[in-house]
C-alpha cells in the first residue's frame, strides 16, 4: 500500500517523539501485539512507557503475535482491523506484505536516521528483508537442558535432542515445523548448505518427518514461548527449544540450574510490521511509534533487559549492562562470536513460500 506523499513528510518526527501533527491527528490510543512474557516486558521497558511518557497515547497490549497472519486476514476479510502495530518474525511479514495486509515502508522517511546522519536503510542494511519489515532484534531458537538431568556428560550438539539413549527424558519442542525440520534434516546427516533444498522437496520434507517420528514419543509440544522455560524450570522434560532470551531470563535472572546449547542455533530477525487499513489518525500514530521506536537508542535500550541483538548497527555499541543485574550484556547475545561458531541462518523466503503446505502436512503427521 503506498502512502500519498502528504502522508510521509509529515512522518518527519524527532526522536524524542514529538508529534508533527496535532493531537487532533494522531489517534490516543493504541493497540500493540507481541508475543508476550520477557520479550513484552523489555518492549515495555524501552519502547512503550517512555512514548507514552512523551505522548500521552494510551498503550494496549496484545500478546497474539504466533496467530498475526490468520488474525490479520481475519479482520482484513471482516473490515474491521483493531490492531496499529503488529511484532512478527521475518517470514509472517512477507506473507503479509504479498497478501496486502502489511503497508509499506519508506526506511528513509520513515525511521529515523542514525545519530551521525546515516540513513535508516543503510544502518538496517541487509535486514531490511522486506519492503512492509521494521526489524527490531536478531535473536535465536536454541536447546535449554536441565544440567542437573544430563549426568555427567552436557550436550554441545544439536542432535543431542535425537539422542534419547546418552539423555534420557523428555524434550519440548514447539508445535510447528519451522527450526524442528531443519534440526532433523541436520541430524539425519543432510549438510547444513542443502537443507532447504532437501526440504523443497515431498521426498526431504518425509525426511524430516521420519527423523522427528524417532522421538515423537518423548516429545512435549509447546506452542507460547514461556511452555519450555517452564517445563524446563519444573524438571519435567531434560531439555528442550526455546528463544535465546527466554533462557538468559531463566538462567540469568531466576537463577535456575539450566545450561544453553548455542550449537545450530537458528537466527532469526523480529521487528513491527503495520497492518493495512488503518483510519489516518491511527496509521499516523502507528508511524510515529515506529519511528520512535526503532532509533538508534531505543533498540541499544531493549538489550538492558533482554539478550537480543539490535537491528541497527549503530545501536551496537551502544549494548552495555543489564538493567537490574548489572552484567554485560554483549557475551550473551546470540550474534557473539563465542556463541555464533555454528549458527543456522533461517531462510525466511522459504518459508514465506512453503509454510501453510509444511504446517498442514506437519499438523496431520503430529495427529496421527
Amino acid at each position: 500500500m503506498k502512502l500519498t506523499k502528504t502522508l510521509l513528510a509529515s512522518t518527519a518526527l524527532t526522536l524524542a517523539g514529538t508529534s508533527a501533527f496535532a493531537d487532533g491527528h494522531m489517534a490516543s490510543e493504541m493497540t500493540i501485539v507481541s508475543w508476550g512474557g520477557a520479550y513484552s516486558a523489555s518492549q515495555q521497558a524501552a519502547y512503550h512507557d517512555p512514548y507514552a511518557a512523551n505522548t500521552g497515547v494510551k498503550i494496549i497490549n496484545d500478546e497474539s503475535s504466533a496467530e498475526a497472519v490468520s488474525k490479520l486476514r481475519a479482520m482484513n476479510e471482516a473490515g474491521n482491523v483493531t490492531w496499529d502495530v503488529v511484532d512478527v518474525v521475518a517470514a509472517d511479514a512477507l506473507r503479509l506484505c504479498d497478501e496486502g495486509l502489511a503497508m509499506e515502508i519508506d526506511p528513509d522517511t520513515m525511521l529515523a536516521d542514525a545519530p551521525d546522519g546515516t540513513k535508516a536503510s543503510e544502518d538496517f542494511g541487509d535486514l531490511l528483508v522486506g519492503d512492509c519489515f521494521i526489524p527490531q532484534i536478531v535473536y535465536s531458537t536454541t536447546v535449554g537442558y536441565r544440567k542437573d538431568l544430563v549426568g555427567g556428560t552436557a550436550p554441545t550438539d544439536i542432535c543431542a535432542l535425537f539422542d534419547t539413549e546418552t539423555y534420557p527424558g523428555k524434550r519440548s519442542l514447539e508445535k510447528r515445523p519451522i527450526n524442528n525440520m531443519e534440526w532433523a534434516l541436520l541430524c539425519d546427516g543432510v549438510a547444513k548448505s542443502d537443507v532447504y533444498d532437501v526440504l523443497e522437496t515431498e521426498e526431504g520434507q518425509q525426511k524430516a518427518l521420519d527423523k522427528l517420528a524417532t522421538i515423537k514419543d518423548d516429545v512435549i509440544w509447546w506452542s507460547a514461548g514461556a511452555d519450555t522455560p517452564q517445563l524446563l524450570a519444573d524438571g519435567e522434560v531434560v531439555m528442550g527449544s526455546t528463544y535465546n532470551g527466554r533462557l538468559f531470563a531463566l538462567i540469568e535472572e531466576q537463577k535456575q540450574n539450566v545450561g544453553m546449547l548455542w550449537d545450530a542455533q537458528v537466527f532469526d530477525l523480529d521487528g513491527w510490521i503495520i497492518p493495512t487499513g488503518l483510519s489516518e489518525d491511527r496509521k499516523a500514530r502507528a508511524l510515529d511509534y515506529v519511528m520512535f521506536a526503532t532509533d538508534t537508542q531505543r533498540l541499544a535500550d531493549q538489550a538492558k533487559y533482554i539478550s537480543y541483538g539490535p537491528a541497527r548497527k549503530s545501536s551496537a555499541p551502544l549494548v552495555g549492562k543489564h538493567a537490574t543485574l548489572g552484567i554485560d550484556m554483549a557475551p550473551h547475545m546470540p550474534t557473539d562470536p563465542e556463541n555464533a561458531k555454528n549458527t543456522f541462518l533461517y531462510n525466511y523466503e522459504f518459508w514465506a513460500d512453503y509454510r501453510d503446505d509444511i504446517d498442514a502436512k506437519f499438523q496431520a503427521w503430529l495427529a496421527q
